[in-house]
């Protein structure tokens, strides 16, 4: 006999449990992560600024713009950086990564600010842009941008490797209860068989009945007393039409 409406409710809240806890987790995993890692982008896009500022303070100071181009340039290798420029303290533009020429919202902006702003450049995507001083902006600026596309997609990758782990977790922990559940079920059913057999006829010799008999749990306990009672003429049958199970 199978025991199913007992636990139902019990399957139900486990599920119900598992499926809160992935889903708290997802979203502090989501949340975490693309804090983290846009902070992480962003500080090391400061970083390479500050680099080239740092560098272009000699090169500016010779007159070199051939020397400054391939400077800038050369960064450009960094994953992520989508486009560097750098303007003088009037606001001239002095070396840039552009091709064909330079956007419309870069010529407009201001150049010597150095916070983060976003832009949304057409034809090329989004960006976050940050700037660092050359010689404290005596000498000019140097803006770098940095690709939200490929930030995002570096995201997305940590993020789906977390929510992959997490719901093979509460498949497997879904699985797992599932099967402590029956396992339990199983004793119960015994029992109700047990206690159905002996309710119709009083006698039950078979094999089932002496394992039932010396469980020391509360199933084998209860049988125990079943037998006792069905011995003592308290087991007066069960009303026609009864099959003793529960569904």
């Amino acid at each position: 006999m199978r025991i199913r409406r007992l636990f139902k409710w019990t399957r139900f809240g486990i599920f119900a449990v598992f499926g809160l806890i992935v889903l708290a987790t997802s979203i502090l995993c989501i949340y975490t992560v693309d804090t983290e890692l846009s902070a992480e982008y962003e500080v090391n896009t400061q970083n390479i600024a500050k680099t080239i500022a740092d560098s272009s303070a000699g090169i500016l100071l010779n007159q070199n713009l051939a020397t400054l181009q391939s400077l800038v340039d050369q960064f450009l290798e960094v994953q992520g950086i989508r486009y560097i420029y750098i303007t003088s303290e009037t606001g001239e533009f002095l070396a840039h990564t552009f091709v064909p020429g330079i956007p419309e919202e870069i010529l407009e902006s201001e150049h010597s600010n150095t916070a983060p702003v976003e832009r949304s450049l057409p034809g090329m995507g989004d960006f976050i842009e940050v700037g660092s001083p050359i010689l404290a902006g005596v000498a000019g600026t140097v803006h770098v941008g940095m690709d939200l596309d490929v930030v995002a997609l570096k995201i997305q990758r940590a993020i789906g490797q977390q929510v992959y782990l997490i719901s093979v977790m509460l498949v497997l922990g879904v699985l797992a209860s599932i099967w402590f559940v029956n396992l339990a079920a199983k004793p119960l059913g015994e029992l109700l068989a047990y206690a159905v057999e002996l309710a119709r006829d009083g006698e039950n010799d078979e094999l089932g009945e002496r394992d039932l008999l010396a469980r020391d749990d509360e199933v084998g306990h209860l049988a125990r007393l079943f037998l006792h009672v069905s011995r003592q003429g308290g087991g007066r049958g069960l009303p026609a039409g009864t099959s003793g199970t529960t569904e």
